[in-house]
């Protein structure tokens, strides 16, 4: 029997067990409504952790029974739900990706940004494991950014990925007709090789990418004398280097970017800490990513692994750090 009719009537069979066994879920359901959860304090006014993991994209991607909606879907909806609510008065961006596609880490960035514009509420962004390229790009707008002791972050940066099978191609003995408009039409084709005039103005399109990046640095973080060079070098730094730097504000823990969020909004210390999530979780904390990690990371049920099945890798443009994977 096929295996996802067989995991239906296992998860059909579950269902019917009878009212006395144990509540059994599965999968998370990716369509259902945020609701609003308290992960510490007991005041009226509240700080919105959001929570921003894995690889930041717009596209949907194919889940075990069901799609899964992108990175800035997600971010995006959590802030239209969070704009309604008069309460909340500071927002805390948790921030733990490599980046992603250009564009996806762009849109999250002027989302961030006009949401702030819109409601005037202070902003802390709170650096994990790795907030790098794109994830550190989203994290911009923020008024003070808090790294982690252990953080990796910087690669202020645009990479252009070009696969390339045209070496391939020749050994199989398989070759593809071209018919084109304009001399340019197929450049950047994956089945032959470039030119050096197609390399130099890809660099040209790279480097105009990788300007943008700069500026909007220039525009939020005051960088010490001498600073903008190393930081557009795109390498990355740890924690202390990225504070030295300019790139961060201040070196510490999740509970220190609840304190600057509470000290910019002035709120009381019983204020709020409120999460969206789709299900409860008993014991929840600030550390849970499982429904952001669902999203991010879950892989589909089958891969093809053909020549031309990158992945997460395909052809394009992207504020991303490549060492931390997809």
């Amino acid at each position: 029997m096929p295996i996802k009719p067989l995991i239906m009537i296992l998860v059909a069979a579950l269902a019917l067990g009878g009212c006395a066994a144990p509540r059994l879920t599965l999968f998370t359901d990716t369509t259902a409504p945020y609701s609003e959860y308290t992960l510490e304090g007991s005041g009226r006014d509240k700080i919105l952790l959001l929570q921003i993991d894995g690889k930041i994209s717009e596209e949907t991607s194919s889940g075990f029974l069901r799609d899964r909606p992108g990175v800035v879907q997600e971010i995006v909806s959590q802030l239209r739900r969070a704009e309604k609510d008069e309460r909340i008065r500071a927002l805390v961006l948790k921030v733990n990706s490599p980046g992603g596609t250009v564009t996806a880490s762009d849109i999250l960035y002027h989302e961030i940004a006009a949401y702030k514009e819109r409601t005037g509420i202070p902003m802390v962004a709170v650096l994990m494991g790795v907030a790098a390229s794109g994830g550190y790009y989203v994290a911009l707008p923020a008024d003070r950014i808090v790294a982690h002791p252990t953080t990796v972050t910087g690669s202020v940066g645009v990479i252009f990925i070009q696969p390339k099978v045209d070496g391939l191609m020749e050994k199989i003995g398989v070759g593809v007709d071209v018919s084109k408009s304009g001399e340019r039409k197929d450049m950047g084709s994956p089945f032959r090789p470039s030119t050096p005039e197609e390399q130099r103005l890809i660099q040209a399109l790279t480097a105009g990418l990788g300007q943008r990046f700069a500026d909007l640095v220039v525009r939020h973080r005051r960088l010490p004398d001498g600073a903008l060079a190393e930081v557009t070098s795109a390498r990355v730094f740890l924690a202390p280097e990225a504070l030295t730097l300019g790139l961060v504000d201040e070196v510490g823990y999740l509970t220190d970017g609840y304190a600057a969020a509470r000290r910019l909004a002035g709120l009381p210390a019983d204020a709020r800490v409120v999460v969206y999530r789709r299900n409860r979780y008993p014991d929840d904390t600030a550390y849970n990513t499982v429904e952001a990690a669902a999203q991010a990371a879950r892989p589909a049920l089958v891969s093809l692994n053909l020549p031309l099945d990158l992945g997460p890798y395909r052809a394009g443009f992207y504020y991303l750090w490549p060492l931390a994977g997809p």
